[in-house]
């Protein structure tokens, strides 16, 4: 069994590659608790100790209001850090599978971005993600840079359990209707993850594999629509949760600016890989489920 360094190991993506990696590989996770990702020399002694085949970076600084705030930690973790992640990874001939985001982005676009299109984020966080995926390319390791959109589940912090919650305190939401995406279940990025892992024939790790891909569910959606979507497959009548009312992005200011349209294209993911991911309400109505 190959032995796969998997960080970040307490957040959403990481929870569900833990189990869906540990199938068919020794999986040795890392969190924060564990790792400072702000001291490069911990790093590398981390990776050369534990001497695995594959490395996974889960680990991000995902807070995009508080980026905003802490731009030198930002940058550190998303941006140094995976450089030297990719030095490592080059030095002892290991992959490097990491994760970026929808947000390096501006938003302009009118249709799904392809990973063809220009990158230029509009906030800290988008600018720190770029910067670490342009720190991975320019060392030149074997690497797979994987971006998500919307990513939610059934752990940790994001859209849909912050809306679970609200909703029982609050008598009325307002939410955002002009932002666009692909909301994407952090299991099924973590299955799509170990299928290229472990069933793509021609995955050599030997090779000199560099690609970037867009791993998103399939269809669109604003917050509005998302946040209504929840409460509608989640609770049995509307009188059990707050109403819910479309605002447009300037009534909802936040430190951060968002793209309004960050729809990600997953054509080249299923071209190479033939993996696509769900339509997002399928995989919504699964989560609701359990």
């Amino acid at each position: 069994m190959q032995r796969i360094l998997l960080l970040g190991k307490n957040g959403q993506i990481a929870w569900e590659l833990r189990r869906a990696l540990a199938v068919q590989a020794e999986v040795i996770t890392l969190g924060s608790q564990d790792l400072n990702l702000e001291n490069s020399m911990a790093i590398r002694e981390a990776v050369r100790n534990i001497n695995p085949r594959v490395i996974v970076n889960a680990a991000a600084f995902t807070a995009v209001d508080q980026a905003e705030d802490e731009p030198e930690k930002a940058r550190l973790i998303n941006a140094v850090a995976p450089g030297i992640i990719a030095e490592e990874a080059k030095r002892s001939r290991a992959l490097l599978v990491h994760y970026s985001t929808d947000y390096v982005f501006d938003g302009s676009k009118e249709s799904p971005y392809t990973e063809d299109d220009r990158a230029e984020p509009i906030n800290v966080y988008g600018k720190t993600k770029l910067e670490g995926e342009n720190n991975i390319r320019d060392v030149g390791a074997s690497h797979l840079i994987f971006r998500t959109c919307w990513v939610y589940g059934m752990r940790g912090r994001n859209f849909l359990l912050a809306m679970l919650k609200l909703a029982r305190e609050k008598d009325e939401l307002r939410v955002v209707d002009d932002q666009y995406g692909s909301p994407t279940w952090s299991r099924m990025i973590a299955q799509a993850t170990a299928l290229i892992l472990f069933c793509s024939s021609h995955l050599e790790l030997e090779g000199n594999i560099a690609g970037t891909y867009h791993l998103s569910a399939r269809g669109q959606t604003t917050w509005y629509e998302f946040a209504r979507t929840i409460f509608e497959l989640y609770f049995t009548s509307e009188n059990d949760y707050a109403n819910v009312i479309p605002i447009p992005s300037d009534e909802f200011i936040t430190r951060a600016k968002r793209p309004a349209n960050s729809v990600l294209s997953a054509d080249k993911l299923e071209k190479e890989f033939g993996i696509s991911l769900p339509w997002w309400y399928s995989s919504l109505a699964q989560v609701m489920e359990r």
